[in-house]
């Protein structure tokens, strides 16, 4: 380790809301080496690796990962038409992508840059005083970055390096390998950081977006949950068993005291969740959020570049919108409900949802996609339409938007800002949230054949959904829109197949728009009925789709980008498919 250390923050690039840590850093010049191990001092190098979370991610790389769930059957990649981003359009019709296109590189580069930053921060808290308590909940904190950085990039490229070992060489990165560990043992190499981070991170933290212990166990569930579905057949990506000791690890770090201990529970509004107001933001359904600033001394403040593709064209006000991520028509359909209220799970009816119309619908649709005939994001004075204004593409991608990722146009200046014609806001992006604690829980108990929890913890999160109707950002559209909401709860008895189809249902219609979906197939071994299913009927409505194939055994990962491949002296093995 040199003497002096740069400090790298000297902007201050972003881990930061209104009164979170970041915006009290001032930058400095350099810190000694004795410095830098006092625990006084350590957060100014620290503080780095937090801001890597939105200063080198982008709005065509993601962290959020965005970008690559317009694989699923949820959403569209949208825009101006295929020449705007067209290695995504080639991926969401699952051809003509190659090993040297820009997107795999691009967020393979900036994962591993974030991770970089994460590696030298936790080289710097070793040579600290293990025995001082800040010093261990901040190397929690790292381990816990860490994680996040590998997990993306596993559940993007598959067989990836691990940047795990520490004080690592130049020889050490020229001789890694992307085949080191099995699928099996590359997840269990993230729950080894995670534990280490689950014993030392603290209930509450004072700073907001600093990961508790509570942030720790649900990783550590979500972590395990995909690992549990074994892909250990390096020919294959099919899943080829199930690990009930795995799944005892979903249920012991889904446990309600880790998170009723630290004031966690459900919104009573789905659509708090997604909100920039101060009231709202870090609220009790958020175990853990990147955060974004406003108004800290920046030229634009800290905010979420990374979501700008999404915002749609809103006549007089987003004209420059980019209007990427639409929701699909398959994603609004499924929101339909029977005369129970609940889902469609098999034999839904063939026609499509619209406004206005006599089938009943789950809430959740309206606080999730922009729906014509109703108002874009909940504010009556821009009213959504089937008309060329509402979309950048003349309607080529539809006239769905997505709500979570954007804010009212009442708020521009507020919490939106247009900055050189690029929209951005302030507002955090949840990575964890107490919905998805619930429906995790919820899965391992279905595939352990504790059916009747399983539809229980599924009913908690219906409940919220069926209170909506009368107590919602949306619950006026009955009256208003002539918008007919029916939500029941599952009851009686189900095996395990039926339970965990409803599962999956639940997960779909509570994390759309979120990036869970295309993840939540491969992990389950369903992508390739289940979006082959949604190209030959989604072809019907969209003609761009037509000729689109998912190929099993290839499209469930990306390629390891050609250039990693190359300069990695025979070290790199690409994912099976014939790339």
């Amino acid at each position: 380790m040199k003497t002096k250390i740069l400090y790298i923050i000297c902007a201050v690039c972003g881990f930061a809301s209104c009164n979170s840590f970041l915006e009290d850093q001032v930058p400095q010049a350099t810190l000694t080496q004795d410095e830098v191990k006092d625990p006084k001092y350590i957060d100014n190098v620290l503080v780095s690796a937090y801001a890597g979370l939105l200063s080198i991610e982008d709005m065509n790389a993601s962290f959020s990962l965005w970008n690559y769930d317009t694989r699923s059957d949820d959403a569209y990649v949208g825009g101006a038409g295929f020449s705007d981003g067209d290695v995504f359009h080639n991926l969401e019709r699952g051809n003509g992508f190659l090993t040297k296109d820009w997107n795999f590189a691009s967020i393979w580069g900036k994962l591993y840059n974030y991770l970089s930053r994460v590696s030298l921060s936790l080289d710097m808290l070793a040579e600290a005083d293990q025995n001082n308590t800040t010093i261990r909940q901040r190397t929690g904190e790292m381990l816990f970055l860490r994680a996040y950085g590998h997990f993306q990039l596993k559940r993007l490229f598959k067989k990836i390096p691990f940047v795990n070992k520490p004080n690592m060489t130049e020889d050490d990165y020229n001789n890694m390998s992307n085949t080191e560990y099995t699928n099996d043992e590359g997840w269990q190499q993230i729950i080894n950081d995670l534990e280490q981070a689950y014993q030392v991170l603290p209930v509450t933290q004072t700073e907001k977006g600093r990961p508790t212990k509570a942030a720790a166990a649900a990783f550590l569930a979500k972590v395990y949950l995909y690992k549990a579905y074994r892909q250990d057949n390096a020919n294959s990506n099919q899943v080829t068993g199930v690990s009930a000791e795995d799944l005892q690890k979903v249920v012991e770090y889904t446990a309600p005291a880790i998170y009723t201990a630290a004031g966690y529970g459900l919104e009573s509004d789905l659509h708090n969740n997604f909100r920039p107001e101060e009231a709202y933001e870090n609220g009790k359904e958020s175990i853990w959020a990147i955060q974004y600033s406003k108004n800290d001394g920046t030229t634009w403040g800290n905010l979420n570049f990374s979501n700008r593709l999404i915002v749609p064209c809103i006549p007089k006000v987003h004209d420059s919108g980019a209007d990427f991520y639409k929701p699909s028509h398959n994603l609004v359909n499924a929101y339909r409900t029977n005369s129970d209220g609940l889902p469609y799970l098999d034999g839904a009816p063939a026609a499509d949802y619209k406004v206005g119309s006599t089938q009943t619908v789950d809430p959740r649709l309206f606080v999730t996609v922009g729906v014509p005939g109703t108002p874009y994001m909940f504010n009556t004075d821009y009213m959504m339409a089937e008309s060329n204004t509402w979309s950048r593409s003349g309607g080529t991608y539809g006239y769905f938007v997505s709500l979570k990722q954007n804010v009212d146009p009442a708020y521009t200046d507020t919490y939106l800002f247009n900055c050189d014609n690029q929209w951005a806001s302030s507002m955090n992006r949840i990575v964890f949230r107490y919905a998805d604690v619930l429906l995790m829980r919820a899965e391992a108990l279905a595939q352990l054949g504790q059916t009747s929890e399983a539809v229980a913890l599924v009913n908690q999160v219906r409940d919220r959904a069926l209170g909506m109707i009368k107590n919602s950002i949306v619950s006026n559209y009955q009256v208003k829109y002539g918008i007919r909401y029916a939500v029941g709860k599952y009851n009686g008895s189900y095996s395990k197949e039926q339970t965990m189809q409803l599962v999956k249902m639940e997960r779909r219609l509570e994390l759309a728009m979120e990036s869970e979906r295309f993840f939540d197939l491969v992990r389950w071994g369903d992508a390739a009925t289940v979006i082959n299913r949604f190209y030959s009927t989604e072809a019907e409505k969209m003609n761009f789709l037509v000729g689109s194939s998912f190929t099993a055994d290839k499209n469930e990962y990306c390629p390891i980008p050609y250039e990693q491949i190359a300069a990695s002296n025979g070290h790199y093995q690409q994912n099976c498919g014939n790339w």
